[in-house]
């Protein structure tokens, strides 16, 4: 009779460790979309359009025309630094498409930047999210949202 509550005790701190896998996954694409979009930022601000365009998937031709004119617009000396973010994809658990708001700023001056960035989440949270990005949006106002 001692090893249905050992078995037990196994079975619990099983379960315990999976779902904490999980969760620590689902978490943790929050930085995974964060540095994504960061990335994305950063071949904006130095003016690399080919390498926006690789970062965006299914970037149609009215997409490409913006990214190209972004990229010489918005180019700046400096590290890019991210000064708001407003997921719209924050902790979903399944496919989702939404607008993430960014304001951003070089860090050798110049006004920051307002954009938003089209993010999908695909999967869902027991298979597993995978985050892409879309678009990324001319420059917007400082107050407007995406």
């Amino acid at each position: 009779m001692r090893s249905r509550p050992r078995l037990l005790i196994v079975a619990g701190v099983i379960v315990f460790l999976v779902l904490s896998a999980g969760l620590a996954r689902w978490l943790s694409l929050e930085n995974v979309e964060r540095n994504a979009v960061l990335a994305v930022l950063e071949d904006e601000a130095r003016g690399d359009a080919q390498a926006m365009l690789a970062a965006l998937h299914g970037c149609d031709s009215h997409c490409r025309a913006n990214v190209i004119a972004d990229a010489g617009r918005l180019k700046r000396p400096g590290r890019v630094q991210i000064l708001a973010y407003q997921s719209q994809t924050a902790y979903s658990v399944s496919t989702t498409v939404a607008d993430t708001r960014v304001a951003w700023k070089s860090s050798l001056g110049r006004l920051p930047v307002v954009q938003c960035v089209k993010v999908e989440r695909d999967g869902n949270a027991l298979t597993g999210l995978t985050v892409r990005l879309l678009a990324v949006s001319a420059e917007i106002p400082d107050t407007a949202d995406c």
